[in-house]
């Protein structure tokens, strides 16, 4: 499996729609740097270091439901295309020359729709992305290749 990084969001501002960016770092047990859910001490939970979300996922849920959501209002930190991100988990990938691991899908929450849209949690179901672990310390750029065997 082979596809491309399409965006790269991040915030430091809980609440704030993250902001589109060129590149970032990824560390190992902290996640993105300038990231809100990034962890200095590098602790983060299993699952919160990086989210991935597809673009052809949320271009078929506005496609179906006529919701006008952006990538960034999906609140993940990766936008892909050409991958299925849900066939991740449980499974080692690249984001360039970064090693990830995919924990669990993504499942949208009711605080994800209480700052986006009515419909938003029930139609992003099993849509909504991929949490991920960070294992080695790089740098990710929109275009980079994200692969998967």
């Amino acid at each position: 499996m082979t596809g491309r990084v399409e965006g790269i969001f991040v915030t430091e501002t809980h609440g704030k729609v993250p902001q589109p960016i060129e590149r970032v770092r990824a560390v190992p047990g902290g996640g993105l740097v300038g990231n809100r859910y990034f962890y200095a001490d590098g602790d983060a939970p299993p699952g919160r270091a990086i989210t991935l979300v597809a673009a052809e996922a949320v271009e078929a849920f506005v496609s179906e439901t006529g919701i006008e959501v952006t990538a960034a209002e999906t609140r993940r930190n990766v936008v892909t295309r050409g991958i299925d991100v849900n066939a991740l988990v449980g499974k080692r990938f690249r984001i360039g020359d970064v090693e990830c691991v995919g924990v669990e899908l993504c499942e949208p929450c009711s605080h994800l729709e209480s700052m986006t849209k009515p419909g938003v949690l029930k139609g992003l179901v099993h849509r909504a992305g991929l949490n991920a672990d960070v294992l080695n310390d790089g740098e990710i750029s929109v275009g980079d290749a994200v692969t998967a065997d």
